[in-house]
């Protein structure tokens, strides 16, 4: 049981998800749709007075890092907002980002930070008790969504998550949540809202003071299972199958559907990762 603070924060996610039009699940798939050329997408240079920026939240974590990362390396400036600011990197990129902290639960005190913000990709997420997972992933990020409309940005980038299947009572405030943010963010960005739903992310994690080395595992299993695509159609196990993906692709990916008009609005699944990353 969740207990009456999980019910509360379930009802709170109901109703942020009231003002969601039926569009909302009427989901574009760009599983499919990445499908235009992997070659490298280039940035183009804003015209004067438009907006610049990506906006990456949670930027100081492992897929944020990596995000912020790929956005500086393409000549975008970045800004990162979370709730501890700069990360424990002393590496030369991150001078460049502009480190904010902000409480995504108390959007009056960061909206600021969307000024000259074209883009904005949500990195944010967790796990915890139902409770917590639910507002983490999807309270959170629904208010971010609700912000960065009426704020103006033109283009929203969510990372979520694959769906493997899983029996509805495991991980259920997690993935509560985040199905209530993609169905804020379809509404909210129906043309320029791109979701990515990569499953196992591997490359090293930092923890600490502790590398770990997440491609030990996710390097030889996204080689076989990349390969071996009709087994991800099998029915029961099939979404068990997925190939894991590199952080660094899932990268790629946010930074080129933030900054590329060119990439269609919806649901990219692990295969549309890969392609778009071109990996």
């Amino acid at each position: 049981m969740a207990g009456r603070g999980g019910k509360q924060a379930l009802q709170h996610l109901h109703h942020l998800r009231d003002g969601a039009v039926g569009a909302s699940r009427a989901h574009y798939s760009v599983s499919t749709a990445s499908r235009g050329s992997t070659a490298e997408a280039e940035v183009m240079e804003p015209k004067s007075g438009e907006r610049k920026k990506v906006l990456v939240l949670g930027g100081n974590g492992y897929v944020g890092t990596h995000i912020c990362k790929e956005a500086l390396s393409k000549g975008v400036p970045v800004v990162s907002l979370s709730r501890s600011g700069r990360p424990k990197v002393a590496e030369p990129w991150s001078n460049d980002v502009e480190w904010v902290k902000g409480d995504l639960f108390q959007p009056s005190n960061w909206r600021n930070t969307l000024d000259d913000v074209s883009a904005v990709i949500s990195c944010v997420g967790g796990f915890g008790s139902n409770e917590q997972m639910q507002k983490i992933n999807g309270v959170a990020n629904v208010q971010a969504i609700r912000a960065a409309a009426e704020a103006g940005v033109k283009r929203f980038v969510y990372i979520s998550a694959h769906d493997f299947g899983l029996p509805s009572f495991v991980l259920r405030g997690y993935y509560a949540g985040k199905r209530a943010a993609e169905d804020e963010l379809l509404s909210k960005f129906p043309y320029s809202g791109v979701i990515l739903r990569p499953g196992f992310i591997h490359g090293v994690r930092q923890v600490g003071r502790v590398k770990l080395p997440l491609n030990a595992i996710g390097s030889p299993l996204e080689l076989v299972l990349k390969n071996v695509k009709p087994l991800s159609q099998l029915p029961l196990v099939g979404n068990l199958l997925v190939p894991p993906v590199k952080v660094v692709a899932v990268a790629k990916a946010a930074v080129r559907s933030a900054t590329d008009n060119a990439v269609p609005p919806g649901i990219m699944d692990v295969w549309g990762i890969m392609r778009l990353s071109g990996d």
